[in-house]
């Protein structure tokens, strides 16, 4: 309801506002966009890049016949914008690209739709890997990156499963039959003509298309709860027997959260330069502990870039036995709290002296720790590792809308890019 103006407001003279009047305006894309936007920035990036393993999958060429494809560089600048500004759906994605200059300027008129635009999100996690491998490796070749000093630390993202969806394996193979069974009857129903004529084909081929993912994710699930329950009966006798495994994500694993709660989950770790605070490297596990992680990571990263750190920063819940003497032997200086310190304390023991037990290179382990350099090493620690953490959170990597590691792997390489490309800037590589 509009308020009834004054005297003085009807009697004054003054410009407002003409809302509904139509004009004819001449401007270009580029002309809606401001000079220091940051799709600009990403868009520089995005054509820094080698996207010959993208093109490298198109049939259609200027000789050959067939629909023109969408250049990558457009999916690969939507997705990099998007997750700046912590949208993570195709469905919104594709609005934005109907009704914000930002997105409307990256697609340059080339027309999306979300579909697209989901497929391509979490298709290509190899090459979204490899693009992270070689603008870090670009960044080492300028000195930006020394990876002198790693820094892992790992959070738990919610899996797209509920905690209802856990079944035990008896549950499972009754599932997997009234699965098949459904799927059957599906196929069946569409070579009857009848139901033809009532149900169009797109939709019936949707049924059929869910049923049978329904019955592939089951059968997963079977194939995850044989394989959990043997790793669980080694450990203790007669626990296999109560594995469950989730008929919605097979992959995902019941965890520990930070708030103490348990819920369906997958651990994601990441590697950071101690100098630069850039991902160097990304990793997606469904082990519910950080225990056995510190090696795999020195070995990816040496893998990726052919150099080993000199030191390795991480919390308490990392330098196992098994794992400090795999690292250290491998070169690299574990950088960490004591486990168990104080209860060695308690019993009059230095907890920085050999234990029993201890190998050669835990007891070095011990003894470097006792080195207060060393140990404000570590008090840089939640500057270094949990920054990214932190960054990736507030932009949305909080529950994904996917199953399974590899796609659950590649909607967090965009995460990982869109937040090394804000670090590129800080640092100049970008502009």
């Amino acid at each position: 309801m509009s308020k009834k103006k004054s005297a003085a407001e009807r009697q004054a003279r003054v410009n407002r506002p003409q809302r509904l009047q139509v004009e004819m305006r001449f401007l270009s894309l580029d002309e809606l966009l401001p000079l220091d936007h940051r799709a600009r920035i990403v868009w520089r990036f995005v054509e820094s890049l080698d996207l010959e393993q993208f093109y490298l999958g198109f049939r259609v060429s200027d000789s050959q016949a067939g629909r023109t494809a969408i250049a990558p560089e457009i999916f690969l600048g939507l997705w990099l914008l998007a997750t700046l500004d912590g949208i993570s759906s195709a469905r919104e994605l594709a609005r934005r690209c109907e009704t914000d200059s930002p997105y409307q300027w990256m697609r340059g008129e080339v027309s999306v739709n979300y579909h697209s635009l989901s497929d391509f999100r979490v298709q290509h996690a190899a090459k979204l890997d490899q693009i992270l491998t070689d603008t870090v490796a670009a960044m080492i070749h300028q000195g930006l990156v020394p990876l002198d000093v790693l820094a892992q630390d790992g959070m738990r993202v919610r899996a797209h499963a509920g905690s209802s969806s856990f079944r035990r394996q008896p549950t499972l193979q009754e599932l997997h039959k009234e699965a098949g069974k459904h799927v059957e009857d599906l196929r069946k129903q569409s070579e009857d003509e009848a139901l033809q004529a009532s149900a169009s084909a797109k939709q019936q081929a949707a049924r059929e298309r869910a049923a049978r993912e329904r019955e592939e994710r089951i059968a997963k699930a079977i194939e995850e709860a044989k394989g959990l329950s043997e790793q669980r009966e080694k450990r203790k006798k007669g626990d296999g027997e109560t594995t469950r495994c989730s008929t919605t994500d097979p992959q995902a694993r019941r965890m520990k959260m930070g708030d103490g709660g348990f819920r369906p989950a997958y651990n994601v770790q990441f590697g950071t330069d101690g100098d630069a605070r850039v991902i160097v490297s990304v990793e997606i596990t469904n082990e519910g502990t950080d225990g056995g992680q510190m090696a795999p990571m020195i070995d990816d990263v040496k893998s990726r870039y052919d150099k080993i750190p000199k030191k390795v920063v991480a919390d308490s819940a990392y330098p196992t036995k098994e794992g400090v003497t795999a690292v250290e032997q491998g070169g690299t200086e574990v950088i960490s709290t004591i486990p168990r310190a104080e209860q060695l304390e308690k019993h009059g023991k230095d907890p920085y002296e050999p234990q029993k037990g201890d190998t050669t290179e835990y007891a070095e382990f011990r003894a470097r720790m006792k080195d207060p350099a060393n140990q404000a090493l570590y008090k840089q620690r939640p500057s270094i590792a949990e920054f990214p953490n932190a960054e990736c959170r507030n932009r949305g990597l909080r529950q994904y809308r996917v199953v399974g590691l590899e796609k659950v792997k590649a909607v967090t390489l965009w995460y990982v890019l869109a937040f090394n490309l804000l670090r590129m800037v800080d640092l100049g590589v970008v502009t």
